[in-house]
C-alpha cells in the first residue's frame, strides 16, 4: 500500500471505534459473571474478536467506499506473498516459546497439574476457530492500522504502540479471566511482545495480512494445548521468553525496519 494511500487513513477513529464497539461485550461479559462454555478460560468478552474488522470496515468505507473495503478484504486472502521461508518462524515459532516455557516450568518447580492433559487430537478444530478470531482481529490491526503507522515510526516504534494498544484494549478481558492482577499485567507486556514479532513477520512477507493471521493463530493454539487447556499457562515465563525473542529479531534485522538481516548475503 502506497504511503499516499496510508497518509489517508484515521488511526484516530479506528482506535476509538474499536474500544466503542467492544464496550458491550466488556458489559454483557462483567453482567454474566460466566465464561464462555469451552475447556479454556475465556470470559464472554472474548467474543469480541470480530470488532478490528468491522470498524476497519466502517472507516474505510467512510474514507474509499465500496472499492476500499474490497481491497481490504482481498488483503485477507494474501497469502500468495509469504516465502516459503517464512511459514517456519510464523507457525513454529510460538509453539516453540510455549514449548520451551512448559519445560522451564518444569525445571524451576512451579506449580503444574499431577495430571496432565494435552489436548493435542482438538489441534485441527482449535487451528481453524482461533484462524477465524485471528481474521477478525489481524484485518484491523494489520490491514488497516498497521501501514499508517510504519510509514509515521521506524518499524519497531509502530509495533511497541500498536502492541500497547492491542493490550489495553484486551486488559478487561484479562481481568474477567479472574486471574491475579500479576498475571494481567504480565499477559499485557506479553502481548505488547508479541505484536513486535507480528509486525517483523508482516513486514518481511510482504505486508502479508495471512501472516500476522496464521502468527496470531498459532500462538492461541499453543497456549491452549499448554496443561490443562490453558490452565497453567504463566505469561511471566512466556513473556520473558518473547522479549528475549524480540532483542534477538532486533538484533538480527535492526530496529529501524526489522527488515536489514545483518548476515544476509550480498553475493
Amino acid at each position: 500500500m502506497s504511503n499516499n494511500a496510508s497518509s489517508k487513513k484515521s488511526l484516530l477513529k479506528f482506535f476509538v471505534l474499536v474500544f466503542v464497539l467492544a464496550i458491550p461485550f466488556w458489559v454483557i461479559s462483567a453482567l454474566s459473571k460466566q465464561g464462555l462454555p469451552v475447556p479454556m478460560n475465556l470470559p464472554i468478552s472474548a467474543l469480541m474478536f470480530p470488532v478490528p474488522l468491522i470498524a476497519a470496515l466502517i472507516v474505510v468505507y467512510m474514507e474509499e467506499g465500496y472499492g476500499g473495503v474490497k481491497k481490504l478484504l482481498k488483503r485477507i486472502l494474501d497469502y500468495k506473498k509469504i516465502k516459503l521461508k517464512w511459514y517456519l518462524p510464523i507457525i513454529l515459532l510460538m509453539p516453540a516459546i510455549l514449548l520451551a516455557s512448559y519445560v522451564i516450568m518444569r525445571l524451576v518447580g512451579l506449580s503444574l497439574p499431577v495430571e496432565i492433559y494435552i489436548p493435542f487430537l482438538t489441534v485441527p478444530l482449535l487451528f481453524i476457530v482461533f484462524f477465524i478470531a485471528a481474521v477478525g482481529e489481524e484485518a484491523g490491526w494489520m490491514g488497516y492500522a498497521a501501514d499508517p503507522m510504519l510509514d509515521r515510526w521506524i518499524a519497531l516504534k509502530a509495533a511497541v504502540i500498536l502492541g500497547l494498544v492491542w493490550a489495553i484494549w484486551h486488559f478487561i478481558p484479562f481481568i474477567q479471566t479472574g486471574n491475579t492482577l500479576s498475571w494481567v499485567v504480565w499477559q499485557s507486556f506479553f502481548s505488547v511482545m508479541l505484536r513486535v514479532l507480528i509486525v517483523w513477520a508482516y513486514i518481511n512477507t510482504g505486508k502479508s495480512v495471512v501472516s500476522a493471521v496464521l502468527f496470531h493463530d498459532m500462538y492461541n493454539v499453543s497456549w491452549s494445548l499448554f496443561p490443562n487447556n490453558g490452565s497453567n499457562y504463566d505469561p511471566m515465563i512466556t513473556g520473558i521468553l518473547t522479549a528475549i525473542t524480540v532483542l534477538i529479531v532486533i538484533f538480527l534485522w535492526g530496529a529501524k525496519t526489522l527488515t536489514r538481516f545483518r548476515f544476509r548475503s550480498k553475493i
